[in-house]
């Protein structure tokens, strides 16, 4: 007995993250059940995770950015390409899902009062301006409110000035890298506690049954993303690989999409996102700029829910989708989904981009976001481990693809 508490924190240290993160997710559900009170008060271990992820990924993907660029090798730029277009690809088709899904699945809502104020974009021209200007926004500043596109901006920008320093300068900034890295590890080894302070939180407050109300729609915005995850994606990953895609899938499921499911953000998953990368033996060149980069454009999940929520609305309102509209909804939510933020809920504050396609006014548009952050808990859970997921999945099928690219090219001479 006096080896047991010895031998457990043994386990904790050494044992596997997912087998820890699964007892969390079973003790979690158990306790918001069986004690709701002492459940909500578990909130603050889900908070304090959250906090730590969301605290450190912004400077881990400014300085793992500039470094890997100045230290990259000229042959991962063909690697970066293909992940960029597996990222747009994927998200195109996830939308195009969503609105078949749609068709064959009509559903309408609900519609809720909007009891608090949410300022959404008035148009695409608006998404588009906030972006030039989050390029150009103070690096500082960037850091300090996680505005992705500024730090990769800066970040890629001194990546590029740092190319030209010298070795030991070089060497400098890849040190710094391995040490923000370091914490990185540490703040991951917390994941157990944060999922069950998380899911115990959430149990106690919405309880197992809290969103029979809106089972539908759940139904089809997750039937949609498990569909775009277990047969888009996987088809997506053969035309690259060419053999059997489904245990990487597994694995990027498994180890990236659980984490995402329980922080709900992309951004605070990056630093998991690195760590697997780095099991798969990926080229650090290319995943320590596709893993940021997809936390902010690689968004099939936000497309999906764009789209239905909107086709939802349609629906409720009576009003007829042709198929000319359906295929500029998928273009538009596509585009949407791309500026979508890497925090939990950000997709729904750009479905009124969306409805305006179909002549839906602001205040009913706003009345569709409520709904969306009624089911938030399960819809932006299941899209975050979407999003998260596939930014691995399609970094590793495009390193693949370059690899066995290079081999054949090298055998030919």
């Amino acid at each position: 007995m006096k080896r047991s508490f010895p031998f457990l924190l043994s386990l904790i240290r050494q044992g596997s993250l997912v087998k820890q993160i699964l007892c969390a997710l079973v003790l979690g559900i158990a306790l918001g059940v069986i004690w709701p009170a002492g459940g909500a008060a578990m909130e603050i271990l889900g908070n304090f995770f959250v906090s730590a992820l969301k605290a450190v990924a912004p400077v881990l993907v400014f300085v793992l950015v500039a470094a890997s660029i100045a230290n990259q090798d000229t042959g991962s730029g063909g690697k970066i390409k293909n992940v960029l277009y597996l990222y747009l690809l994927g998200t195109f088709l996830a939308a195009v899902v969503a609105v078949i899904v749609s068709y064959m699945f009509p559903t309408s809502i609900a519609l809720v009062e909007v009891k608090d104020a949410v300022t959404a974009p008035g148009g695409i021209s608006e998404v588009l301006r906030s972006l030039v200007f989050n390029l150009v926004d103070n690096p500082v500043k960037a850091v300090a409110n996680a505005n992705y596109v500024g730090i990769l901006a800066w970040a890629v920008s001194m990546g590029i000035a740092l190319r030209y320093a010298s070795d030991t300068t070089k060497q400098i900034v890849s040190d710094l890298s391995n040490t923000i890295e370091y914490i990185v590890k540490l703040v991951i080894r917390l994941a157990p506690i944060g999922v069950f302070g998380l899911v115990a939180s959430v149990v106690a407050t919405t309880g197992l049954v809290g969103m029979l109300s809106y089972v539908k729609l759940l139904l089809v915005l997750i039937g949609c993303m498990i569909f775009v995850a277990l047969i888009v994606n996987p088809i997506l990953v053969w035309f690259y690989i060419r053999r059997n895609p489904y245990p990487l899938v597994w694995t990027c499921l498994r180890e990236s999409g659980v984490t995402a499911f329980f922080t709900r953000s992309s951004a605070a998953n990056i630093p998991v996102n690195m760590n697997l990368c780095r099991k798969l033996n990926l080229d650090e060149n290319v995943y320590s700029l596709s893993i940021p980069i997809g936390a902010t454009i690689n968004m099939a999940g936000a497309a999906v829910t764009i789209t239905v929520l909107t086709l939802a609305a349609a629906t409720t309102l009576n009003i007829h989708a042709d198929v000319g509209t359906a295929i500029l909804l998928s273009f538009v939510a596509a585009i949407c989904a791309c500026g979508a933020s890497g925090v939990p809920g950000g997709s729904l504050l750009l479905i009124p981009l969306a409805c305006g396609l179909f002549g839906i006014e602001q205040n009913v548009a706003m009345q569709v976001v409520a709904v969306g952050f009624v089911i938030g808990v399960l819809q932006d859970s299941a899209e975050t481990a979407l999003n998260s997921s596939t930014d691995v999945l399609f970094t590793a099928a495009a390193c693949e693809y370059t690899e066995k690219k290079a081999q054949k090219a090298a055998a030919g001479k």
